[in-house]
């Protein structure tokens, strides 16, 4: 399990369980100091140099990112990081569907993407693409035991999430309206942000914090997702994981608005935007469901199998009918100067 962020400890554990189930052997390994090694559980275990990769030999390196090392032994598999939100790079491109010659398989969520990266292979000719669902999600259409986000407060459950981009946050706009939605009384307010917001913006919303918001930070959503009655959000890929749970999301000044959501330019139609997703308003509520359709069609939490069956026929088959992937010698040279490993 290859993570650069502390969010993929809830991406993979789901994979992890079904590994291990089917007799299997995980191992961890943490790139960077944006990975904290504290949120290891005690039975998981942790390669700490290139070199401990080599020797283990893993059959498959799965990795919730854009790139990893192609010099790491095992088929690489990519399982995603998030949902495509419609972000677009500084070139107007949509970055989820670049093809940086780092993987053999794409494990992808639903027909949305598969149909996008099913072309991009036969393009390309180097990796394979299959739906198999997010394992991220597998615990999602389950209640979670004892969650910590729960609450006995009859006030409706507004969760705020931000991306980090200073071009797409809410953040650092809708500071004050969200002073007054919490002054209002009107809601249970959950905040919480993408782990490279700005530091300033963190203060400042953990200096909001009373009896009507709270600021959390945590490596694993779900429980969050679970326990709030409606979003307010921007083009954070999150919001798409609480539209599965068949529940409405404003935004404020989504790149990519449609029909599925209920999308402001205006800071001052935030409240009423809200109120009227608290609503469920039947248009909405369907239009939602055919998004869901599209984007993760599966709820019967078996994703993660899904992803392991997809693996084991690319390790069995060895991807015979597959090209070689490109040398692609810069981003290679910089992955070994990150990771400081010169052995070739």
């Amino acid at each position: 399990m290859y993570i650069s962020q502390n969010y993929s400890y809830a991406i993979l554990r789901p994979l992890q369980q079904v590994i291990r189930a089917h007799g299997g052997e995980v191992k961890w390994f943490l790139e960077g100091n944006e990975v904290n090694p504290d949120f290891l559980a005690a039975d998981e275990s942790q390669l700490l140099t290139v070199d401990a990769i080599r020797q283990w030999r893993p059959h498959a390196a799965f990795a919730p990112a854009n790139i990893m090392p192609t010099f790491f032994p095992g088929k690489k598999v990519a399982v995603f990081h998030g949902f495509d939100a419609g972000k677009l790079n500084s070139r107007g491109k949509n970055d989820h569907f670049t093809i940086r010659g780092c993987f053999d398989l794409y494990c992808t969520q639903g027909p949305n993407t598969t149909e996008p990266f099913t072309q991009l292979a036969q393009q390309h000719g180097f990796f394979r693409v299959r739906e198999t669902g997010w394992s991220m999600l597998d615990p999602l259409f389950s209640p979670t035991p004892n969650n910590p986000y729960s609450s006995t407060d009859s006030r409706p459950t507004l969760l705020i999430c931000s991306t980090f981009s200073k071009r797409l946050s809410l953040a650092p706009v809708l500071v004050e309206h969200i002073k007054e939605l919490r002054d209002s009384g009107k809601y249970r307010i959950l905040v919480q942000f993408h782990p490279k917001m700005s530091a300033d913006i963190v203060a400042q919303y953990k200096a909001m914090q009373n009896d009507s918001l709270s600021f959390v930070e945590t490596d694993n959503v779900i429980p969050l997702l679970q326990a709030a009655d409606v979003m307010l959000c921007d083009t954070s890929s999150i919001l798409l994981m609480f539209l599965l749970l068949r529940r409405p999301v404003v935004t404020f000044n989504n790149q990519a608005p449609a029909a599925h959501l209920l999308n402001v330019t205006d800071a001052t139609q935030v409240e009423a935007a809200i109120d009227q997703a608290l609503t469920r308003p039947p248009e909405l509520m369907a239009n939602i469901e055919s998004f869901c359709q599209q984007l993760h069609p599966y709820q019967d939490g078996r994703s993660s199998e899904r992803v392991l069956a997809a693996t084991n026929d690319l390790i069995i088959s060895d991807g015979a009918e597959l090209k070689a992937k490109p040398l692609n010698l810069l981003r290679q040279f910089k992955m070994r100067k990150k990771l400081a490993y010169w052995r070739w």
